[in-house]
C-alpha cells in the first residue's frame, strides 16, 4: 500500500473536526475526498502533508510515518496544491521550477531545468513560461500550482479543488492529465472536488464524508442516491452511461 492513513484525529479550539479518518490508496489510483463544505475535507489534507500535526493517528507513505521525516523529506514524497496560493513576482517557470527546491543545495541543474520544461509543456504553460504569474488569470495559475507539485516528483500529490477556477476544457483536460502521471509513474492522487461527475468520472476511490468523519468509504458502488442524500441532503438519480455513474438531481 502506497499510502495509510490510520485513525486521524483533529480538533480546533478543542472542537473535534476529525475523527478517526483512516483510508488508503495504492499506486496508479486516484481517490478523491467528498462532502459538503465544513465535513473537514481541506483539515485532512492539511493534516496529511504536515501543514497541521494530527492530534491522533498516523499517516504512512511506503510503511515511513510522514510526520517524522523532516520538511525536506516529507516534500520528496508528497506534494500538495491548495484551493488558493499565494502569487508573487516570478515568471511562470521559475514558479514551477520552486518545485525542485527539496532537490536543490546550491542552484538549480541541468536536470532540474529539464524537467521543469517537460512539465510546463504537458500542463499547456509553455507559452506563458516567461509571464509573470501575477499577470495571468485564476486558471492558469491553478495550472502553475499542479506543475510545482509535479515538479517535487513525490509518490503522493494531494490537490485541494484543483479544478475549481477552470473552464470545462481544462477541468477535462486537468482530470486527464492529472490520471495519466499517476498511472504512468506509479504515483497516487488524493483530492477534493466539488463537482461529483467529475470525480466520478476519473477517480478510483472515493471518500464520503460528514461532520469530520468517513460516511462511506470504496468505488463506484458508494455513490448512489441514499449515500449521497445522507452527506449532502440532495435527493438525486445516478444512472450509467458508458458504464460511468452519472449523478443528476431530482
Amino acid at each position: 500500500m502506497l499510502l495509510e492513513v490510520n485513525g486521524i484525529e483533529f480538533s480546533y479550539n478543542s472542537t473535534p473536526t476529525l475523527e478517526n479518518v483512516s483510508f488508503s490508496v495504492e499506486k496508479e489510483e486516484v481517490l478523491t475526498l467528498l462532502g459538503p463544505n465544513g465535513v473537514g475535507k481541506t483539515t485532512l489534507l492539511k493534516c496529511l502533508n504536515k501543514v497541521l500535526e494530527p492530534k491522533g493517528g498516523s499517516v504512512m507513505i511506503d510503511g515511513e510515518d510522514i510526520h517524522k521525516m523532516s520538511s525536506r523529506e516529507a516534500a520528496k514524497q508528497m506534494g500538495y496544491v491548495p484551493q488558493r496560493g499565494e502569487v508573487s513576482r516570478m515568471t511562470v517557470f521559475d514558479a514551477v521550477l520552486l518545485g525542485r527546491r527539496p532537490y536543490i543545495d546550491w542552484d538549480a541543474t541541468e536536470k532540474d531545468l529539464r524537467l521543469v520544461g517537460r512539465i510546463v509543456d504537458l500542463m499547456g504553460l509553455k507559452n506563458l513560461s516567461l509571464r509573470y504569474v501575477d499577470e495571468i488569470s485564476g486558471g492558469e495559475y491553478q495550472l502553475v500550482q499542479i506543475a510545482r507539485a509535479l515538479a517535487q516528483q513525490p509518490d503522493v500529490i494531494l490537490m485541494d479543488e484543483p479544478t475549481s477556477s477552470l473552464d470545462i476544457s481544462n477541468q477535462h483536460m486537468i482530470m486527464r492529465t492529472i490520471r495519466k502521471i499517476v498511472q504512468k509513474n506509479h504515483m497516487a492522487a488524493v483530492m477534493t472536488i466539488h463537482d461529483l461527475n467529475l470525480a466520478v468520472r476519473y477517480s478510483d476511490k472515493f471518500v464520503l464524508m460528514h461532520e469530520g468523519r468517513i460516511f462511506a468509504a470504496g468505488g463506484h458502488e458508494i455513490i448512489t442516491p441514499q449515500n449521497i442524500r445522507s452527506t449532502y441532503h440532495v435527493d438525486t438519480f445516478v444512472e450509467k452511461v458508458n458504464g460511468i455513474p452519472v449523478i443528476i438531481p431530482k
